[in-house]
Parts: C-alpha cells; structure tokens; sequence
C-alpha cells in the first residue's frame, strides 16, 4: 500500500458522485476553508477551489466517476490523487455516514499523509483499456449463447454434436436435429446471434492490436514471445500493467496481479491469508491463462507442472507457474528483453 504524503499549502477532499460532488478545503493547520456540495461539473469545480488554487491538491475515492475529474485537474495543472476504495477504511468503517463526513475524512486522511493510493491511469490509453475489457464482456456473452445451444440439445436428448460450434463452419445443419419449430427458431436466434458476436469480436480485436501497436509496439512483441501468450493475453498485460516502473519490486507486480497470497499475522501466530480481492482480477486472469497454455507449448513446461501436480496438486501447480511467468513477465518489461527460456528455467 503507498500513501501520499507530499506536502501542500491546501488539501481538497472530494465525495464524488455522477451528479453532485462534496468538498472540504482544508489548509496546512487543518482549518476548513470550504465545506459545501455542489454540482458535479468542472464550471462549478473549478470557481469553488479558485481561492485556494496555489498550493493545492485534489483527493477523491475510486468510484467509475473518477475519469473526468483526473482529467479535469491533468489540464489545470492540479495535483490530483486518486485513492483505494478498498483500502480506505476510515471512510468504510465510520458509525455515521454521509457525504459530508466522507469529504472531510478524504482531507484529513490527505492531509496526515495517510491516504491510500490507487493508479490515475493515463486519458491516452485509458479508452482502448476501457474497450478491450468490453470484448471480454461480449466473449462472455457468445459463451453463454453456445452453452444455450449445448444444454437444449441435452434437454431433447440429442446425440452430441460432433464438431464445435465455437466455429462457424461447424454450424452448418445444426438446426436441422430439432423437429420442434419453436425450439428450431430459438437455436436459429442463438445461432444469428453468434455469428454476429464473430464478426464484431473479430473486428474489434483487429483493431485493438492496431492501438498496441502505436502504444507501445516493443512491450507488445516481448509479450508475444512467451509461449502460450498470444494477442489477448498480451494485450490484457500490456493494457492493464500500462507501466512496469510504477511496480518498483517483482513482488509488487505479483501482489498487483494477484499471484501471491499475503498472510496475516499477529503476535507471531499465523492468522491465515487476505486481500484476495486486492489487484487486478484482469491480469489475474491473463497469468492463470497463459500458464495453461504454456503447457502446451512448452515440454519442459510440462514436466516441471507435472513434478509440482505430484506434490501439490494441478491447482496450486499451475498457480505457481503463473506466479513464475508474471515474474519473468515483469523482468522483461523492465529489461525490454524478449523471453529467455534458459533463464526461465534456471534452478528448476
């Protein structure tokens, strides 16, 4: 957990929402100057901090409203500082609750250098981040109409089909084993529906490696080079990482991804783990993937899980390769060096 603990002539903690925001200015001995809800436009912003403009800095909890405001202050030259709404435990765990308190916790918490901080992504990668996470929901969205398909053609007891329907060339006479016409229109609204999700699913990735390629080509193509990381995967990493620097350690990153458990410990008993929904579930995600397909691709690969599957079982064996390719992941972002296999297995 990082805090801010920068020094400033005002501090501003913003409650914020779609529609009304709250403030508190506080100066450097802790006085309110400002206190009062107002809309939620930069117009309004913007005359309510004039006054304390030299000096100031800007707080606000990570809520999906944050964009406008990050962007707001990047333009005016206000220091903004987004922070961990799960880590933000003065503001959750309060007996009274409500707009007013919460802006003058965010100050107060800014002011005393023990505000939590979360990533401002950048406004240039942020859209395209934002786009390649809407292709998982429409994935999703095709693998629940598939399952359809697979589960009416189990209801009927028909035989199974013997190709798969995930492509679209394997479709052809699929309607024709249901005698009903009603559950014969249903398959064909499921079928329709697929095959439009293909084309745009397809369109859309097209054009999302386009974008990679004129962010940032190089940590694209390093990415590529592990086995079993192909375009998606590469392009989750690349667009939820954004910037290896901001992770100064290995173990950060890992923590970030969600590939470590961090244990709780007090009077030197064990207390177990936590924080499992602390990080990024996307690059969480991306890592579990790649090390199943790293099997694959990969002999040795296969042998070391299958030396882990042994001793800890398939689940945890897995767990540990994901845990070491987000290393070697984030030594090659750092080192701009593709995948060096010899180095990967080193001491396996």
């Amino acid at each position: 957990m990082r805090f801010y603990d920068t020094s400033h002539e005002f501090y501003c903690g913003i409650d914020l929402h779609a529609r009304l925001l709250y403030l508190c200015v506080l100066d450097a001995d802790g006085e309110k100057q400002f206190h009062r809800g107002i809309p939620a436009s930069p117009e309004a912003l913007l005359s309510a901090v004039r006054p304390y403009r030299e000096g100031l800095v800007i707080a606000a909890e990570c809520t999906f409203t944050w964009y406008w405001l990050a962007d707001l202050c990047a333009r005016e030259g206000i220091p903004f500082v987004l922070g961990h709404a799960l880590y933000m435990k003065a503001i959750h765990g309060g007996k009274a609750k409500n707009d007013r308190i919460d802006s003058d916790k965010i100050a107060r918490l800014l002011r005393g250098g023990m505000f939590p901080m979360a990533y401002v992504y950048p406004r240039e990668w942020r859209a395209t981040r934002d786009l390649l996470r809407r292709r998982a929901l429409v994935v999703r969205r095709r693998a629940e109409l598939l399952a359809h398909a697979a589960m009416t053609r189990q209801q009927y007891n028909l035989p199974a089909w013997p190709k798969r329907l995930a492509y679209a060339a394997n479709r052809e006479g699929f309607l024709d084993q249901f005698e009903d016409p009603e559950v014969r229109t249903s398959m064909a609204l499921d079928l329709s529906t697929i095959a439009h999700y293909d084309d745009q699913i397809r369109e859309l990735e097209g054009h999302l490696v386009r974008r990679a390629k004129v962010h940032d080509a190089h940590a694209f193509h390093l990415l590529r080079s592990v086995p079993g990381i192909g375009k998606i995967l590469a392009l989750t990493i690349l667009y939820e990482v954004h910037d290896i620097r901001r992770f100064p350690r290995r173990q950060e990153f890992l923590s970030y991804s969600r590939l470590v458990k961090c244990a709780h410990e007090s009077a030197g008993k064990k207390l177990g783990s936590g924080g499992k929904k602390i990080g990024n579930a996307h690059l969480k995600w991306a890592f579990s993937e790649a090390s199943v397909l790293f099997v694959g691709k990969s002999e040795r690969g296969k042998k070391i899980v299958e030396r882990l599957r042994r001793k800890h079982g398939k689940g945890k064996a897995l767990a540990i390769l994901a845990r070491r390719l987000g290393s070697a992941v984030y030594h090659m972002l750092r080192r701009g060096e593709p995948f060096n296999e010899a180095r990967f297995y080193q001491g396996t």
